[in-house]
């Protein structure tokens, strides 16, 4: 594995919520860990010389297909997006929701299975509703796991 100094984080940003962000930005300069936010819109980030940005094009998996080009075995990226998070893992890095819930070899492929099912039931006019908000159970949990990915480092 990378050590912390040339282990990396990249965020997909387009969907990461803001208090998961705010614990990334603190970890960046406590760790001295270099974080990189991928999204299709702009994005305020504080002054750090940890923390960059990189805007893609709209359009479908962009964020995705310039995080997979970018990252390296042993980086961490944060995503709930799970066919992202399956690319991930196949390149040896590590994935992690904004919820806390570390995706790896041994669950990604049920998980795959899970969204491409539940996208054919919404497509058939199901009602699956949203997410839940992010509660502070998520919050730790997903702290927690960061914590773990820094001492793996």
């Amino acid at each position: 594995m990378n050590d912390i100094e040339s282990a990396q984080i990249w965020i997909d940003a387009d969907s990461c919520p803001v208090a998961i962000k705010e614990i990334l930005f603190k970890a960046a300069d406590r760790t001295q860990t270099q974080i990189t936010l991928v999204a299709n819109h702009a994005l305020h980030l504080p002054p750090s010389r940890y923390l960059s940005f990189i805007q893609v094009p709209a359009g479908f998996d962009v964020a995705d297909n310039e995080i997979v080009k970018r990252l390296n075995s042993g980086d961490l990226v944060v995503t709930s997006d799970i066919p992202l998070a399956d690319e991930v893992i196949t390149k040896g890095a590590t994935a992690l929701s904004p919820r806390g819930e570390l995706f790896n070899a041994n669950n990604i492929k049920s998980k795959l299975s899970m969204r491409d099912f539940m996208d054919v039931i919404r497509s058939s006019g199901v009602q699956t509703g949203g997410p839940s908000p992010l509660s502070q159970a998520d919050r730790q949990n997903f702290a927690n796991h960061l914590d773990r990915w820094f001492n793996q480092n």
